[in-house]
């Protein structure tokens, strides 16, 4: 599904963004100065490798269930739940089922 994102309308977060087989799709819409929101929809066995960001970044999950480590600590988070990974540590997630995410990245 590729719907426009228009500003000023309701958004269903779970709708705008579908699963790829095998694959990891990301929909960026919105990007400023000051941060970003991206949707992701991660496919069962894909992730995101170990990095670091020098910004927080708050990850909303909008379906399914991540496994999202910190620190090396892995935390499951699941669809309705966000966690916060803060800047300069690093982060990786992996989805053992599928899951859709919002992240937010604001620079502070």
């Amino acid at each position: 599904m590729d719907k426009k994102i228009e500003k000023g309308t309701v958004i269903v977060t779970n709708e705008v963004i579908d699963y790829a087989e095998g694959g990891v799709v990301s929909k960026e819409f919105v990007r400023t100065n000051t941060g970003t929101l991206t949707l992701f929809a991660f496919d069962e066995g894909q992730g995101l490798s170990e990095h670091s960001a020098p910004f927080d970044a708050t990850v909303q999950v909008i379906d399914g269930e991540a496994e999202i480590k910190i620190d090396g600590v892995a935390h499951i988070v699941k669809a309705g739940e966000m966690i916060i990974m803060p800047a300069n540590h690093p982060h990786a997630l992996f989805a053992h089922k599928r899951f859709k995410m919002l992240l937010t990245m604001i620079r502070g």
